[in-house]
């Protein structure tokens, strides 16, 4: 039988999540969103059948859900993934995986206790770049990672003004909290080793700039809140002697918008990178996937060719949760790895506070 699944949200990941869930063959049997109308209106567009206002009516109308799909304001995501662990069911949620780490332990208890499935949709480790250069970790070629550079730069991309992205109350901060992908593709990258110290720093310039705005992302509120950082600058270091640094930015003296890993191993180094072009958006970005090693005492870069996929991951993640679902495949995150990184994450907003390094 098909996994049946829920979504909650009717934003802009929707589509993402119906095309990878779909091929999978798990079937979309409900849409609900607080704005109805917005949910009716996608569940026309998908040919999904059923529409709610909220989760607790989903769930109460319809018992038979394997799973539910979470693509709400960062503020929602650890009370809603809770309430549909404790229903019975696997759950799918965007990123960040909570506003902080202890949200993200009551989590992974929860998931424990119900004996279900809890991924978050770090769409990244799911590009074919991603996994092109895992093949190459996992065989061997580059040895164990000494060091990685993380970078989600932006000149211009504030997602709009006042809304909940900026308000620290819904969003949990800017960046640093919203554009982590690149600092979990690095720790992926790394086996996930166990984080002991970071020293980071927050930067607010340019956060009131309407120039600042990037391409896509949700209207202003004329009267809302912008108290989150524009920039954030880091460098943690690891139980086994590791270091990652990174950088994040919605708007930064840059000149375009970065996505990439670089890396530092014994036997060779790596980059899976996305360039974008001047409107900042994903049709017209330049992908990088390369190793770096020495052959014959001579300098040799591998240029690693891999299909195109211009929703960076998007679906394919989807598609990968229904399949750790039905048990056809292992999960590309799991809770442990979501805890780690929002440790980190925790520990960056506390060092850039204190302006002090902070245990971990």
């Amino acid at each position: 039988m098909s996994t049946k699944i829920g979504i909650i949200g009717a934003g802009g990941m929707l589509g993402y999540h119906v095309a990878g869930f779909r091929r999978a063959g798990a079937d979309i049997v409900a849409i609900a969103d607080v704005r109805k109308p917005a949910a009716q209106k996608a569940a026309a567009k998908y040919g999904v059948g059923r529409v709610f206002g909220n989760l607790s009516t989903m769930l109460r109308r319809v018992p038979d859900l394997d799973a539910v799909s979470i693509i709400v304001p960062n503020k929602y995501h650890a009370p809603l993934a809770l309430q549909a662990l404790q229903a019975g069911k696997h759950v799918f949620c965007e990123k960040p995986p909570a506003l902080n780490a202890r949200e993200m332990l009551g989590l992974r208890a929860a998931a424990a206790k119900a004996r279900r499935v809890l991924m978050f949709d770090f769409n990244n480790r799911a590009r074919p770049e991603s996994y092109a250069m895992m093949s190459y970790i996992n065989s061997g070629t580059i040895g164990d990672i000494n060091s990685c550079q993380a970078k989600w730069i932006r000149r211009a991309g504030i997602p709009g003004f006042g809304g909940w992205f900026t308000t620290k109350a819904l969003s949990g901060g800017g960046p640093l909290i919203d554009l982590l992908h690149m600092m979990d593709l690095g720790l992926y990258f790394m086996g996930y080793p166990k984080p002991a110290h970071i020293l980071a720093r927050t930067y607010r310039d340019h956060i009131g700039n309407k120039a600042f705005k990037g391409p896509w992302g949700i209207p202003d509120v004329a009267k809302g809140v912008t108290d989150v950082e524009a920039a954030a600058h880091g460098f943690v270091t690891f139980k086994g002697g590791q270091a990652m640094s990174f950088q994040v930015s919605w708007a930064e003296m840059i000149q375009r918008e970065e996505v990439s890993v670089a890396f530092q191993g014994k036997k060779a180094g790596g980059l899976v990178r996305r360039l974008f072009g001047s409107d900042g958006l994903d049709q017209t970005a330049a992908d990088t996937c390369e190793l770096y090693t020495l052959e014959h005492g001579r300098m040799v870069n591998r240029s690693i060719l891999v299909p195109a996929d211009e929703t960076m991951g998007r679906v394919r993640s989807a598609e990968n949760f229904v399949r750790v679902v039905e048990g056809d495949e292992k999960p590309l995150n799991t809770p442990d790895q979501a805890l780690t990184l929002m440790t980190i994450v925790d520990g960056a907003y506390k060092s850039a506070a204190t302006g002090k390094p902070v245990a971990l």
